[in-house]
């Protein structure tokens, strides 16, 4: 009988420990972090340096650039315009657009520099798979430790842009109505389906 005591009270030792999750809304949710990846290239006053383009083109090719990455460009003496048009056709390769509205980065660049800032966002779901707490017994009715880690973890793995976990996209302000109304016209031009009338059965 000691025994089974000593037993209950492991057990319930193990409920109550381990990650609390009180609510039907999971504990784990999507993090987003950023990452800075700079490159400096020398300019001249008719654009990039010679065999800077190059070096640009295999950088971007090595960091596999694509949707979601932020490409700016950090020209703090803004003497380089022909060289942002350069750095803008490398990022358009990829369907980027450049930005002027770079982060701050450790250092300035040096004289007679560009610098490319890609900042790149990752989502992740820290803690999860999470199983330190015991499905059972659970004396205070609580949900799950796992709760939520499986549909969190695909929502930020296969998510395009990270930062649409933040703050979403911002509409255009503007609405095609032709767009917006092509379906309901579809469905207003077709013939109906009686329109042929009923075809009679002739009974032998």
């Amino acid at each position: 009988m000691r025994k089974q005591w000593i037993l209950i009270a492991a057990l319930a030792a193990a409920a109550c420990t381990g990650t609390q999750n009180r609510g039907l809304e999971s504990v784990h949710q999507p993090v987003v972090s950023r990452n800075d990846y700079v490159f400096d290239v020398a300019t001249t006053r008719s654009g990039l340096a010679p065999g800077e383009a190059q070096r640009l083109a295999g950088w971007m090719a090595a960091l596999r650039l694509g949707y979601g990455d932020h490409v700016a460009i950090d020209d703090p003496n803004g003497y380089a315009p022909a060289a942002h048009d350069q750095v803008a056709t490398q990022v358009a390769r990829y369907g980027l657009l450049l930005s002027d509205d770079a982060p701050m980065t450790d250092a300035p660049p040096a004289p007679g520099m560009l610098r490319v800032v890609v900042s790149r966002m990752k989502a992740t779901v820290p803690g999860c798979p999470d199983f330190s707490r015991v499905s059972q017994p659970n004396y205070e009715n609580q949900t799950g430790s796992n709760q939520g880690c499986a549909i969190n973890s695909n929502l930020a793995a296969m998510v395009a842009n990270p930062m649409d976990l933040v703050r979403g996209q911002s509409g255009s302000g503007m609405t095609d109505t032709f767009a917006a109304s092509k379906a309901i016209d579809t469905f207003r031009k077709a013939t109906p389906t009686g329109a042929g009338g009923l075809k009679g059965t002739s009974s032998k």
